[in-house]
């Protein structure tokens, strides 16, 4: 592949990644949810299984440790999430979802669903399909990280 080729795949695959986030985005808004900003999504992608702690979060996101001690305490201020005494260590918190961030992550899956939707009307959903096991293949463990 020529660089050419490889700066414009690169620069379809950025703007698929920031419209998909512009729509789930808009999607959690139209939901309800407000309040919110792109980061918060991937903070609640990470917080979603069964919490984490400001340190795993930081890493997550690939921020300082004091930015996602902001970013949580914005999300909890707003009702998201809550700080919980960690179950295995007495001196740090779980940061997990309330029942309003939960239903907020259920919102941005809805949301996912009908922006990949869409792209099935354009190229098949087949080829979607086929798309997701392809990138899948190319990063198959994350972590998603958002664009400040």
């Amino acid at each position: 592949m020529q660089n050419s080729e490889a700066m414009a795949l690169s620069a379809a695959l950025l703007a698929v990644a920031g419209e998909l986030t512009q729509r789930i985005h808009e999607g959690v808004v139209a939901r309800g949810f407000e309040g919110l900003r792109p980061a918060h999504g991937f903070a609640f992608a990470r917080l979603s299984p069964a919490g984490a702690t400001v340190t795993e979060l930081a890493a997550h996101l690939g921020v300082t440790k004091q930015a996602a001690s902001q970013l949580v305490d914005e999300i909890v201020r707003k009702g998201y999430a809550e700080r919980r005494p960690h179950p295995e260590d007495a001196r740090a918190r779980l940061i997990v979802l309330t029942g309003r961030g939960r239903a907020c992550t259920r919102a941005a899956e809805e949301s996912a669903a009908d922006a990949v939707r869409a792209w099935g009307e354009v190229i098949g959903e087949e080829q979607v399909r086929a798309l997701g096991r392809e990138l899948t293949r190319l990063a198959p463990y994350g972590p998603i990280r958002p664009t400040w």
